[in-house]
């Protein structure tokens, strides 16, 4: 708790140091001047969609028209894909916004087939998903492959997207000249055979109609792993193919079927769900009947007049399938204009005293270096990350705080750790009370220690929220185990104690991931939590046992700690994973999750599974349920307990 309190102070500081720290006269020139053209900290590179590059939001904005030809727009794709597919780049700094007009793009005859790499978002401009149409494929292959074998998979895509489109799967009839060239070792044709989303971690799909079933894990290669994932608000046709991804959050959806599941398959509020199973390997299925409080992620559309429109979702409660399906949708249209456009180029005071005075936020893609935190000051403020956008705290600051408890809806970012130790990446609300019906929001905000920096980074908590009734709608909070600099990935070289901490009440997560903390990786204090999906592998390389104890009785630290002091919290469908492999050191854990012993405070299909290393889990909650170890679960079986208490 001691740690709780000083995040607070310190994020609060932040906050004030930020806003004092902006002169007057750049106050008074900031707030006077509109936002600089979203272009001019990029125009030193050339557009990859020069056809299609947008005016409003810079060169990597690519904006498409049913009007351009299926040629040019197929060429705009391929140029970024080429650049973006491959695994070299997965710790670059480029981002793309791939954004579809209203219209119908390809054809059953002559497909429009293209592949979704890092840091690519693939929407549909309209204001439902039917309104955009793509006839074809858009896919995510195996892509980390070892030579010499025909052993390729796809742990390692990360950060791409979908939403607000229909796509009717429509396969050519010919394998297509794939760019870049898919790497599958078992052919073409084989990667022609089903519209594949081999994505793994932070790679949702939102807000989307596919007419036909989706595969989730290549079957074109031997060993070909998968670890995703998030579906929310969408409507499948046919059958969601997990095979043998190892874990799934489906919300608030409609689909034909599944099949195939392996160790935590999650589903909420989902219109055709399998049912309920978690009996072993292969029949893991936790399903809700209806989510308990939802909402949807802001999404940027155009209206009638081709103009550009944010529509802001309303939260619901006890809701199951699509937010939309009645072609209306309850929420709150913004106009482009009282929104801020930014660049990377553009200074964080700017930023602030337009948040400050009233505007809302598009951050533009791109990596953002900050010297001082984005500080949102006013109820009801919308910040909408494009493409990936990077937030990168340079001076011990945070990224990103939050200072009102209502309203606020952040979504789209990725939060890097910087070179010097922030205690708080981003802080959500202040305790206090806050309004049900209109809940801060955070969705696909995925949060890296390491990995893609090239010094040694550091932050203590990666994710502070304070707000109560807030909604955490996909969060993947994750401390490297590889990066771009192999230097700077280890147990002293990229450090972080906890993922997240929730001090506000009535909380409620979806699809909440969180990986390779050094200590307890979540802690949840607030009281009436809901989580629904959990996550979580355990650090690969901690050095010895010595080092990674939360006390003389507890050996290693929990992977999620509900705080003594909590009377009432639910969680369903939630797993920690042993994977020990960067180490030589025999490490154990005497719990996964640690929660008080209180008749409130209820989890449902929880599990331990041990994948690699020497040693494990010695029970899954509260000293209930097997263990977990590589003496007693050498057959990665998941270890489970069905309830608890």
């Amino acid at each position: 708790m001691r740690v709780v309190v000083r995040s607070l102070v310190i994020a609060a500081a932040l906050a004030a140091g930020s806003l004092a720290a902006v002169p007057a006269t750049a106050a008074v020139a900031a707030s006077s001047a509109p936002a600089a053209p979203a272009a001019s900290a990029a125009s030193a590179a050339p557009s990859l969609c020069p056809d299609a590059a947008s005016a409003q939001f810079g060169p990597n904005v690519c904006v498409f028209s049913d009007t351009m030809s299926q040629a040019a727009i197929q060429a705009d794709l391929d140029a970024i894909a080429t650049q973006q597919v491959p695994v070299g780049s997965q710790f670059d700094s480029n981002r793309y916004s791939l954004f579809f007009e209203p219209g119908t793009y390809g054809s059953a005859a002559d497909p429009l087939v293209f592949q979704v790499g890092y840091y690519t978002q693939v929407a549909g401009l309209g204001a439902l998903p039917s309104q955009t149409v793509v006839n074809g494929a858009m896919d995510v292959f195996n892509n980390l492959c070892t030579a010499g074998t025909s052993d390729c998979n796809a742990d390692d895509n990360f950060w791409r997207s979908m939403s607000n489109l229909t796509l009717n799967v429509d396969l050519p009839s010919a394998p297509p000249a794939y760019a870049p060239p898919a790497l599958d070792p078992f052919g073409t044709s084989c990667d022609n055979s089903a519209e594949i989303w081999a994505a793994s971690q932070a790679a949702p799909i939102r807000r989307a109609i596919i007419n036909g079933s989706v595969v989730f894990q290549d079957y074109c290669a031997n060993n070909n792993f998968a670890s995703g994932g998030f579906i929310a608000d969408s409507q499948v046709s046919g059958d969601l193919n997990f095979f043998g991804n190892q874990q799934y959050l489906t919300r608030n959806s409609s689909i034909g079927g599944v099949n195939g599941a392996l160790w935590n398959m999650v589903y909420s509020g989902v219109e055709g769900a399998p049912p309920a199973s978690f009996s072993g390997q292969g029949s893991q299925n936790t399903v809700l009947a209806t989510s308990p409080v939802t909402e949807e992620q802001p999404f940027l559309y155009t209206d009638a007049s081709g103009k550009y429109n944010v529509f802001v979702p309303a939260v619901q409660t006890n809701s199951s399938g699509p937010s939309w399906t009645s072609g209306t949708e309850a929420g709150s249209s913004k106009s482009l204009s009282s929104f801020f456009v930014a660049n990377p180029g553009t200074s964080v005071a700017a930023i602030d005293v337009a948040l400050a005075t009233g505007k809302n936020l598009v951050l533009t893609p791109g990596v953002y270096n900050l010297s001082a935190p984005i500080v949102v000051t006013r109820p009801g403020t919308v910040v909408l990350g494009l493409g990936f956008a990077t937030l990168v705290p340079q001076k011990g600051n945070a990224a990103l705080v939050v200072l009102p408890n209502t309203g606020v809806k952040v979504s789209g970012l990725i939060v890097d750790a910087g070179p010097v130790n922030s205690p708080v990446l981003v802080s959500v609300g202040t305790p206090g009370n806050a309004a049900a019906g209109n809940p801060d929001l955070l969705s696909d905000v995925f949060f890296r220690i390491g990995g893609a920096e090239t010094t040694t980074t550091s932050a203590t908590i990666s994710l502070l929220d304070n707000a109560s009734h807030s909604i955490i709608d996909d969060v993947w909070a994750w401390r490297a185990d590889h990066g771009a600099n192999p230097n700077d990935v280890g147990w002293t070289e990229n450090k972080a104690d906890t993922g997240l901490i929730v001090t506000g009440n009535d909380v409620t997560a979806y699809g909440l991931a969180v990986e390779h903390y050094q200590k307890t990786e979540v802690i949840w204090t607030g009281q009436g939590g809901t989580d629904v999906f959990f996550q979580n592998e355990l650090p690969y390389d901690v050095p010895s046992q010595a080092v990674w104890n939360e006390s003389a009785t507890f050996s290693g630290y929990p992977a999620f700690q509900v705080g003594a002091g909590v009377k009432t919290f639910q969680g369903y469908g939630m797993g920690s994973y042993v994977v020990f492999i960067n180490t030589t050191a025999t490490l154990h854990v005497t719990e996964a999750f640690q929660v008080p012993q209180a008749a409130g405070v209820q989890f449902h299909d929880v599990f331990g599974l041990w994948i690699g290393g020497t040693g494990g889990l010695d029970s899954i909650i509260n000293g209930t349920g097997g263990t977990a170890t590589d003496t007693t679960d050498a057959n990665h079986a998941p270890v489970d307990v069905l309830s608890y208490p």
